[in-house]
This record gives structure tokens, C-alpha cells and sequence, in this order.
């Protein structure tokens, strides 16, 4: 089976990014080829979605390469990156005996993979974890080396940088994603389009009605070059000093959403689609963007199935609030991620919030009133 394999250039730290079809069928090969040697612990975690497709198959392939595995199920969605599921998770490695030199897997989607990856982090003060993401939204967090759970006052404020050793992307797992989940997994392949690559952008936008039927050769260079993409600005910034920030375009707006809607009723990718709409309208008011920036970003979500409206149960006021708490925002200023042109954007600092509130209360309104653009 045809295979692509991407490096994170981190020195010492480096490690590949495999992606093709079948990966989990050659999982314990893959792990010993990587330096992972035969008898060492391993530890899955893994959400209740994702454990009845592919965690018994996981385990046999590693069992029958002679690793001992053990194996963690956690429940489904954003509430399990929390305080109590991580001391739960914690206590099952403490009671499996993992060591030093055991190493976490992650099976799952970013949710598991920001929870295994912390728990690797912090787990005497730090072992190996590898990622086996299953999702396309994966495709983004599984790479980089962000860990982190979230507090009920703002998402992902309790983390660290933890690379993983490897990460294996088993593309055969996308397609038995429901609609919701492989729309809110395109919002992050788009991201890495509008704000590195408009030839990207162009390509996404042409081969659309495909790649929302997941043509095999099509989506896996979709994922490819969104990695690449994703690799090079880790590899340049791995600690979020400067360029690592540009990808979080939207994601000011869209941690806020989530974080006010309990991390229930939006998705990751649904709440960052909206908040690229929000950024790059605000990039027009301060007139940093380029004319057409915004209806070409929200046509692109919209060919993918995105949502671009604002959140209907949402305050505006309430949304800047947290958004002051986001990481990037200093002495409660807040930094956004704004476009200047489609693959094109930059960090600016102290944003007009008298501006930012402008946009969010005319989104709002629109919403409300029904006239929101279709």
C-alpha cells in the first residue's frame, strides 16, 4: 500500500508523520521500525466512539508483536478534556503500571489526542506518546506537539508542548465518519489553505464536490499538504513564540464559542469555520484584507458543508469576555490572526475591541432576523 511520510524537523526531537490506508493493521511494525522495541508497555486511550471499530484490532495486532497493552476508554466529545477525566486517565496508568520507558497511544480524534498526549506529558514528568488519529480534524492536532485539557473558564489553558514520537494516520478510518464530524475535519484542511497556500485554496475550492465524497487519491493529498503546512510552522516555531500563532486563524473567535457553549452544542471545526468568517470580516473593517476576502472565505466553508452564521444562543459581550482569556491575548489585549489576502495572514495586535464588537453585534443581528446571506 502506497504510503507518505512527512517529517516534523524538531533536532533531536524530530519525528515522521505516516499517512495511508491500513496503517492500524501494521501498527506494531510501524511502532518497532519508529524505536518502539517489542515487550515495551503500552497504554491506549481511546473514546467509546471510536473503541468498538478499531480498538480490538489495535490490540491483537500489538499483543500478537508481543507488547503488553493496556487500554483506557473514555466517553465521547470536548467534556472529556477536563480536570476529572484527566486525573481518571491518570489513575489507570498509575494502576497498569506504566514506567519511564511505556509509551501512550493515541486512537482517536482530537479530543483523545489532546488528553492522551497530556496525560504523556505530565506522567512522571514526561514519556512518549504516539498519534493514531481517526478523524480528518486529527489531521491537525495530532500534529505539533499541543497537549492540553480545558477549564470551564476558557478552552485549553491547562497544556504543555509535548511532541509526539509518531504519528500514523490510517486514512481508511475517515470514511466511516458521520457528515458532522468530516465538515468540522475539512475546517481545519481549509485552514491550512487561507493562511499559507491560495494555490491550495483554488485546488480545494475546484475539487470540492469530491473531496466532500471522499475520493481516496484526492483526500489523501488533501491531508498531505495540510500537514506539510502544518509541519513547516511547527518545525520554524515549535513554542508558539511568533509564526505558530498564524494557525490560529479563527480560533479566538471559535475557543470562545466553544468554551460558552459547554462544549456541547459546536463542534471544533463548526466553531472555527465561524470564526475565519468573523476574522476575515474584521481584516476588511480595518482594512488590512484585500477586497473579496471574506465571500471567498465563506464560500469555500459553505462548499464543505460549514456553518459561517453566528451562533444563535450566543451574547456577543459574553463572547469577548473570553476571548480577553485567550492565550494570545496580553494584559487582557487581545491579539487576532487576521488575513491580508487568501494565503496570507499575520498577528496583529491590541484589536479595536469597539471594532470587534461591531462585527460580532451586526452577526448577531443578522442571524436573528433571519437575513443572515445565503
Amino acid at each position: 500500500m502506497r504510503r507518505e511520510i512527512l517529517r516534523v524537523e524538531l533536532g533531536e526531537r524530530s519525528y515522521p508523520i505516516i499517512i495511508g490506508e491500513g496503517l492500524l493493521q501494521q501498527a506494531a511494525t510501524l511502532l518497532q521500525e519508529g524505536g518502539i522495541a517489542g515487550g515495551t508497555r503500552l497504554f491506549i486511550i481511546t473514546d467509546e466512539n471510536v473503541a468498538p471499530r478499531y480498538l480490538s484490532l489495535l490490540q491483537d495486532e500489538l499483543i500478537s508483536a508481543g507488547f503488553p497493552v493496556h487500554a483506557c476508554v473514555i466517553p465521547a466529545g470536548e467534556q472529556s478534556k477536563s480536570i476529572a477525566m484527566y486525573e481518571t486517565v491518570m489513575t489507570q496508568a498509575i494502576q497498569a503500571g506504566l514506567d519511564r520507558k511505556s509509551v501512550i497511544l493515541a486512537l482517536g480524534g482530537g479530543v483523545v489526542g489532546d488528553l492522551a498526549g497530556f496525560v504523556a506529558a505530565t506522567y512522571m514528568r514526561g514519556i512518549s506518546f504516539v498519534q493514531l488519529p481517526t478523524t480528518l480534524l486529527a489531521h491537525d492536532s495530532s500534529v505539533g506537539g499541543k497537549v492540553a485539557i480545558n477549564h470551564p473558564l476558557g478552552k485549553n489553558l491547562i497544556g504543555a508542548f509535548h511532541q509526539p514520537r509518531m504519528v500514523l494516520y490510517d486514512t481508511a478510518a475517515i470514511s466511516t465518519l458521520p457528515e458532522r464530524e468530516r465538515a468540522a475535519g475539512f475546517a481545519e484542511v481549509l485552514k491550512h489553505g487561507l493562511i499559507a497556500d491560495e494555490r491550495f485554496v483554488s485546488w480545494l475550492e475546484e475539487h470540492a464536490e469530491k473531496l466532500w465524497e471522499l475520493d481516496s487519491e484526492l483526500l489523501s493529498k488533501a491531508i498531505l499538504r495540510g500537514c506539510q503546512v502544518k509541519a513547516n510552522i511547527v518545525s520554524a516555531d515549535e513554542t508558539e513564540q511568533g509564526q505558530r500563532a498564524l494557525l490560529n486563524l479563527g480560533h479566538t473567535f471559535g475557543h470562545a464559542f466553544e468554551a460558552l457553549a459547554e462544549y456541547a452544542k459546536l463542534n471544533h471545526g463548526e466553531a472555527i469555520s465561524i470564526g475565519m468568517c468573523l476574522a476575515a470580516k474584521v481584516a476588511e473593517r480595518l482594512k488590512v484584507a484585500e477586497d473579496g476576502v471574506y465571500e471567498r472565505t465563506r464560500n469555500l466553508l459553505r462548499q464543505y458543508h460549514l456553518p459561517t452564521e453566528w451562533p444563535l444562543s450566543l451574547e456577543p459581550l459574553e463572547v469577548l469576555e473570553v476571548m480577553k482569556r485567550d492565550k494570545k491575548a496580553v494584559s487582557g489585549k487581545l491579539a487576532l490572526v487576521l488575513p491580508r489576502s487568501i494565503g496570507v495572514v499575520e498577528l496583529f495586535a491590541q484589536v479595536d475591541e469597539a471594532l470587534i464588537m461591531t462585527v460580532m453585534n451586526e452577526e448577531a443581528g443578522a442571524s436573528r432576523n433571519g437575513s443572515a446571506r445565503n
